[in-house]
């Protein structure tokens, strides 16, 4: 057995592929419009999958845009969606200057959630062991649900 993809839906698709591409600088690489379904699926992947080659491979994410428009609920009842990156107090700077809202801030330099347009959860891990506390982080709030 081998993990493909996490599918979640969403309602305005270039929001959510500025949200994921722009910002969290993941990259489409592929698309598939369905007319008869009436549906657009678009699969992202992590930049570090793709630099090693293993974009083919890798587990992806898959958004899925339904043409007519629908009203989605529980966005977090499968849990969340996990990323690690190299420097997450950078990370989630620039997510914060992107207009990002930090919903648990990095505090223990080791992780921290954000949400998507949808309301989807995503943890933001940092890559091997957790970075020392530091400002503006280490006394930052919570803001709303993660």
């Amino acid at each position: 057995m081998r993990y493909l993809h996490t599918m979640v839906r969403v309602t305005d698709l270039e929001a959510s592929l500025d949200f994921y591409c722009a910002k969290m600088g993941m990259t489409e690489v592929r698309r598939i419009d369905n007319e008869a379904g009436r549906f657009t699926l678009v699969f992202l992947a992590a930049n570090e999958d793709i630099e090693s080659g293993k974009a083919v491979k890798a587990p992806l994410l898959e958004l899925t845009y339904n043409w007519d428009p629908e009203t989605y609920t529980g966005g977090r009842n499968f849990g969340h969606l996990a990323y690690e990156v190299d420097d997450i107090y950078e990370f989630c700077a620039k997510l914060q200057a992107a207009g990002v809202t930090i919903n648990r801030p990095p505090r223990d330099g080791h992780m921290a959630f954000v949400r998507s347009p949808d309301n989807i959860s995503f943890e933001i891990l940092q890559k091997g062991e957790s970075l020392a506390p530091a400002e503006p982080w280490a006394s930052m709030a919570n803001t709303g649900e993660w």
